[in-house]
């Protein structure tokens, strides 16, 4: 479908990857229903007056995808303001530690919560009006740990969102919705601080996600270079055993982890 002029939802828009995609969608031409949780209302408000700026209609609707009256008053606020929604773009995510005993009970719920059941929610809410209109276009933000088992409850949360992905693209194919799952590698964004300045930009995820709104595709895994890395995760899953099950590498994983935690918290 054509970017220009649609209608698109995006979740969790004041994150890393949410600011990067919500200023190519401006560059596309696309007016913007921007939610994100209430406790990031300032940065969800400063985002939505720089789309306005830069010459689309854009609306804020703080939104806790883990609540579904909260999904269900988005949908409601953009068919109020747009009468239509074209475009869903499943941005919102919360990252994990690699141990899963390093996880509270609380934290392994909310991970569930917003990276699965979120994704799945928002759908269920724009899916009836997407095929009353028989078309529209939804993308979902996954991940290379959605393709190999190194990352906990987050790559729990990642592999569900893939089967999930798979079978409402194939549910809805007949009625010209396009369901995509972008599956990022290690991109620069404040989930992954501790990697240093080196990753990619998430403008690359950014640029994806545009890219498969105009044409919907099954799976993108961004950037390139992670593809062998997920081939060999799908033909060799041995060999993942064999790496990640050292325990010279997970005591190195969960150590950096720890420390990144630990230094977060000591800042707050």
């Amino acid at each position: 479908m054509k970017t220009n002029g649609s209608v698109a939802i995006v979740t969790g828009a004041s994150g890393g990857i949410g600011v990067p995609t919500v200023r190519a969608l401006v560059a596309a031409g696309v007016h913007l229903v921007l939610a994100a949780p209430a406790s990031e209302a300032p940065v969800l408000e400063r985002v939505t007056a720089e789309a306005i700026a830069g010459g689309v209609r854009a609306i804020a609707v703080p939104t806790d995808v883990r609540k579904r009256e909260d999904v269900d008053r988005l949908v409601r606020a953009t068919l109020d303001e747009f009468q239509t929604v074209d475009v869903l773009c499943n941005v919102a995510g919360l990252g994990s530690s690699p141990s899963l005993l390093d996880e509270t009970d609380a934290r392994i719920e909310d991970v569930v919560n917003v990276n699965l059941l979120g994704c799945a929610r928002m759908m269920h809410a724009v899916l009836p009006h997407m095929k009353a209109q028989r078309r529209g276009a939804i993308v979902n933000i996954g991940s290379v740990a959605g393709e190999a088992g190194v990352l906990g409850i987050y790559s729990a949360s990642k592999f569900g969102l893939r089967g999930l992905n798979d079978s409402v693209r194939r549910e809805v194919r007949s009625y010209g919705i396009g369901v995509t799952l972008i599956e990022p590698g290690f991109v620069k964004t404040p989930l992954n601080a501790a990697m240093g300045d080196g990753l990619p930009s998430p403008d690359i995820v950014a640029n994806a996600i545009v890219a498969a709104i105009e044409r919907p595709r099954r799976r993108v895994i961004v950037p390139w270079a992670y593809t062998p890395a997920v081939f060999v995760a799908n033909t060799f899953p041995w060999f993942i055993d064999l790496v990640f099950g050292d325990a010279r590498i997970q005591e190195r994983m969960n150590r950096d982890a720890r420390a990144e935690r630990a230094a977060a918290e000591s800042a707050t």
